[in-house]
């Protein structure tokens, strides 16, 4: 049985007739037609009689007139539609009119577009199935001829060359929709295809915010672990230096104690008794003479003399030596990020930025005690691929970061 009404498969919309079918798709170029089992809407208005086919006509028709009373008469209107007309015998060359008059009527071959029939036939179809396929899609497109072809291909009349009467041939593909009616399917069909993509284009950027706002905590989270270790590590880093330090008193103090001992023997003194009477402890000052020859000075130290001596060498220049601690935390920081880049591991002695920032206060000593060599024209300072050592780099990078924090290093 066929359907009651025909559906556009591009914007849905429901159309009562194949001339409306083909108004629609010249209209707006679709060619996606089905047979639906919904009719079309049939509102009579009960104040002045106009027929709506469907609820934006009625709201435009309430809005113009101020009528809200419709009757449905949706059923009583709707007919089964039929896309393919019933063939007639070929002895029946001539037929009826549709007045009933009984006069005979002239069957003649449809008028198609020549156009596309010539690009079908170049494409190796006949003449009647591309008249066929042409006709019976509403003369719209070669894609929709194409596909009726490919939906009707086994059909027994295929190869046979349609007729109709010649009287008809002329208003068969004449659209029965009013200038109104087109007017307001068009802008139906504009603003369902507006809304559509502003709802796409909403979706896109929430999934793009969404997208941002996880690759942000992503990186955040990495970049607060990362402080965490580098804080635990140089944690243990000074409680080691610490140790080391204590060990190296205690030696000292036991080697003093037994070389006094070792004299007292020689002269012939008792040893003395430890609980007798304890020395007064050295000051301060002495106490740090006689360490400083036992203890080894670890990079970390070096690295904060030099820096050191830069704050008091430049007491009065204050802006300049921080401008050149975060020049050389610069230096180490695209080392440690890029260390196969050897634009990072290079630095010209001539640049005359390079000169003001660092060169000239002596920060070239601080990046040397880095793994920097001079190369031999003197021309460069270079750090070799395989002497990059992450953690020398990353404790130059924790001590800068001290100079720079910290309001009083340098002072004393």
């Amino acid at each position: 049985m066929a359907g009651l009404s025909l559906r556009c498969g591009d914007c849905g919309v429901q159309l009562r007739s194949v001339e409306e079918a083909q108004a629609h798709a010249e209209a707006t170029s679709h060619t996606n037609f089905a047979e639906s089992t919904e009719a079309v809407l049939n509102l009579i208005c009960a104040d002045c009689g106009k027929p709506c086919r469907s609820q934006t006509e009625v709201d435009l028709h309430t809005k113009r007139t101020g009528h809200a009373e419709f009757t449905d008469k949706t059923m009583e209107a709707a007919k089964p539609i039929d896309l393919e007309a019933p063939l007639k015998p070929a002895a029946e060359a001539m037929d009826v009119d549709a007045s009933g008059s009984g006069e005979p009527q002239e069957m003649v071959a449809p008028e198609v577009n020549k156009e596309m029939l010539a690009d079908l036939e170049a494409m190796g179809f006949s003449t009647a199935r591309a008249t066929r396929a042409l006709h019976f899609s509403g003369n719209s497109t070669i894609e929709g001829a194409i596909n009726w072809l490919s939906e009707h291909q086994d059909d027994p009349d295929i190869d046979e060359m349609p007729m109709v009467p010649a009287n008809t041939n002329t208003d068969a593909n004449k659209p029965s929709l009013t200038p109104e009616e087109k007017k307001i399917k068009a802008q139906e069909l504009r603003e369902r295809a507006r809304k559509k993509k502003e709802e796409e284009e909403r979706r896109t950027e929430r999934e793009k915010e969404k997208e941002r706002i996880r690759i942000g905590k992503e990186l955040l989270e990495a970049k607060r672990m990362e402080e965490a270790n580098e804080r635990k590590r140089m944690i243990e880093l000074r409680r080691l230096e610490k140790e080391e330090e204590k060990r190296a008193r205690e030696k000292i103090r036991q080697k003093l104690e037994e070389d006094k001992a070792e004299r007292r023997r020689k002269l012939g003194l008792p040893a003395e008794d430890p609980a007798a009477s304890k020395p007064s402890p050295p000051p301060p000052v002495e106490e740090k003479k006689s360490a400083l020859p036992v203890r080894p000075a670890t990079k970390a130290d070096r690295m904060r003399d030099c820096l050191r001596n830069i704050k008091q060498q430049n007491k009065e220049e204050d802006a300049k030596v921080k401008r050149a601690f975060q020049t050389l935390l610069t230096y180490i920081g695209n080392v440690v990020k890029n260390p196969d880049e050897e634009k990072y591991r290079k630095i010209r002695l001539s640049n005359a930025t390079f000169q003001e920032r660092v060169g000239n206060l002596g920060g070239i000593q601080f990046l040397e005690l880095c793994g920097f060599e001079k190369l031999e024209d003197n021309e460069f300072l270079f750090l070799a691929r395989d002497k990059v050592d992450k953690a020398i780099l990353n404790t130059a990078g924790a001590e800068l970061n001290s100079a720079i924090t910290n309001p009083f290093f340098g002072v004393l």
